[in-house]
């Protein structure tokens, strides 16, 4: 069985946590996932098992979608609301200038990674430098808010949808929020509603998985958004063999299919194509 599994995230699992899940239910060691969700947060995991986690590169440049909360007037080490608070203090704010802030980050900037993430340092995880209480330069990097919409609003709370590049940390970008109003925010939860073209709606759920209701997205169906080509005996037997194809496709990238499966992907060379990889084995 190969394929891509859209699980619901529950609260307080690891994404590590739900591999495992996965991989016991499936009787598989080969699985894995397509974006490490915080323990905090639920929703959209996509999994792959067996021949599917070959192709992540595939399926990890898309963008995503996330439903926030905010707790106005507090900031924690964490940026979220597990975190020990760092500072506290009544605010209130008026609607309009929670809209404005929102509006603000439309767009690209440079956005400075949390320092408890998995991202690495001179070899080494910014979370463990925080948690060895190491000082440490936090590195910035690009990213783009593509849509950015208040959902409610109260006086200490409020609550924002938003569509954004791929490496782009929501707890940041409220961090970021809260240094434009000059109020400190913390994210007090989140939901990732969609990854690409995978949506929460439909997903699994933990039980699913565990009594066997599993829906289960083929590797043809998740890559149906790359030019496929039926093959015949003729050109499977050289796609099998690694065989490097003429020039005959406008596109980058070719998923070839035999008998309703996906046996190889290929990328453009100059006048050629190569093999990407090759899954048929």
């Amino acid at each position: 069985m190969d394929g891509i599994i859209v699980v619901n995230k529950e609260k307080d699992y690891t994404s590590r946590d739900i591999v495992n899940i996965v991989g016991k239910a499936f009787n598989t060691k080969k699985v894995g996932h397509t974006g490490t969700l915080d323990p905090l947060t639920t929703g959209v995991l996509v999994v792959g098992i067996n021949k599917a986690t070959k192709v992540f590169e595939l399926l990890f440049h898309d963008d995503k979608e996330y439903i926030a909360e905010v707790k106005l007037g507090v900031l924690t080490d964490t940026l979220d609301i597990t975190g020990n608070v760092l500072e506290e203090k009544k605010v209130e704010v008026k609607k309009e200038i929670i809209e404005d802030a929102l509006n603000h980050f439309k767009g690209t900037y440079l956005q400075e990674v949390p320092k408890y993430s998995a991202v690495k340092v001179n070899g080494k995880k910014l979370y463990e430098y925080a948690r060895e209480d190491k000082e440490v330069e936090l590195p910035k990097k690009e990213v783009t808010i593509k849509e950015i919409e208040l959902l409610s609003y109260n006086k200490d709370t409020f609550s924002f949808k938003c569509t954004v590049s791929k490496g782009t940390y929501i707890r940041s970008l409220i961090r970021d929020i809260g240094d434009y109003l000059n109020i400190p925010c913390t994210m007090s939860n989140l939901i990732r509603t969609r990854q690409g073209v995978f949506k929460i709606e439909g997903s699994n759920t933990l039980e699913d998985i565990k009594n066997n209701k599993t829906r289960i997205i083929s590797l043809k169906d998740a890559l149906s958004n790359y030019k496929q080509i039926e093959v015949d005996e003729e050109l499977k037997f050289k796609i099998q063999n690694g065989q490097k194809l003429k020039k005959i496709y406008k596109e980058d990238i070719i998923i070839f299919i035999y008998k309703n499966k996906v046996i190889a992907i290929y990328k453009k060379d100059n006048n050629c194509y190569k093999p990407y990889k090759v899954l048929n084995n």
